[in-house]
């Protein structure tokens, strides 16, 4: 495939805006700064044409960032080590191989790669291409997907080097991280709610695990079979004395010693709802008991709602007026003093 024509519209440097990190037409300075963030390269190209932005919230566990060149580009990466890239090529295309032989073309919207800490990579960039670029490490990824089945996770994760971006699970993962990079970029979105941006790590993760295939992958998307509801009450009873404390699907499980996913499989079967539809509903009658009993003249619903989980106001007052037929700020009306 020729990569020198430019087939698409320059790609948008307002992804991730907020985190500019670069913008440059050095090369030298290109492969410094994008080696800082991801990983030590070499690059080669035409320094006459080139425009690098490189748009990242860094993280030492879990880096999600923005990247183009907008010129023709070569990077040789050496094996990664500690930690996983996932390019999620969003304008133009690449051709990419690595030092098992294994080979891959990405384009805009349909797919991406996986680079695995023991493999050399190789990557063609097309003069329009950009990249959403994850760098999430070992620790946590492996750690994931051992909560997620409840097992000890031995060894790299031999993801298949392309990810098919038009299945199901393929589109669910680029539009899990096209909807955390939108919320890490707006302001009061998740760059001011750490505890939110793990909970949404955690759950691009999960959408990666399903959408490139690996060792595990039969296991992990197996049919899981629920345990014995009594299995359900330390959880139960973690849950309404701890609704008010940041909790994970992966915590609770490892409350009621199980995988996440016979958590889910359990939840479903005794209660017809998931864990954390559960923890939401305990969280909205918490909210409304505490407006029932607030002064509307001192207590804003903002600050009761954000005290018990709930940082995204609109999804918020849609929740509770699901629940309650009526909106928060009504119930705190109600209150006559």
């Amino acid at each position: 495939m020729d990569l020198s024509t430019p087939s698409g519209p320059a790609a948008p440097a307002a992804r991730l805006s907020r985190y500019s990190i670069m913008d440059t037409r050095s090369l030298e300075e290109a492969r410094h700064i994008v080696s800082r963030v991801y990983l030590d390269h070499a690059l080669s190209a035409p320094e006459d044409r080139l425009e690098a932005t490189l748009n990242a919230a860094p993280n030492r566990r879990f880096t999600i960032g923005y990247l183009t060149y907008q010129s023709s580009a070569k990077l040789v990466m050496p094996p990664t080590e500690d930690c996983y890239h996932i390019n999620l090529t969003v304008e133009g295309r690449t051709e990419a191989h690595r030092t098992d032989g294994a080979r891959a073309t990405t384009r805009a919207m349909s797919s991406g790669l996986v680079l695995l800490p023991d493999q050399e990579t190789t990557v063609r960039w097309s003069p329009d291409a950009g990249q959403f670029i994850l760098k999430i490490s070992r620790e946590s990824l492996e750690g994931h997907l051992s909560e997620q089945l409840h097992l000890p996770v031995n060894g790299v994760l031999d993801f298949d080097f392309g990810i098919d971006l038009t299945t199901p699970a393929g589109s669910s993962l680029l539009a899990s991280v096209e909807f955390f990079a939108r919320e890490l970029n707006r302001p009061g979105g998740l760059a001011d709610m750490p505890i939110a941006r793990e909970q949404l790590e955690a759950f691009v993760m999960t959408q990666l695990l399903h959408a490139g295939r690996h060792q595990y992958t039969d296991a992990l998307t197996a049919p899981a079979d629920p345990v014995r509801s009594s299995r359900l009450r330390p959880v139960i009873s973690y849950i309404e004395e701890h609704a008010d404390e940041p909790l994970s699907p992966q915590e609770l499980a490892r409350i009621g010693c199980m995988s996440v996913r016979t958590l889910h499989a359990t939840f479903q079967q005794e209660l017809g709802e998931s864990p954390m539809s559960y923890l939401r509903r305990i969280r909205l009658d918490h909210v409304r008991a505490e407006l029932l009993r607030c002064d509307p003249r001192s207590t804003r619903v903002t600050d009761v709602a954000l005290r018990w989980g709930f940082f995204h106001q609109s999804r918020f007052a849609h929740q509770y007026r699901e629940r309650f037929g009526e909106l928060p700020r009504e119930t705190l009306r109600s209150r006559s003093w």
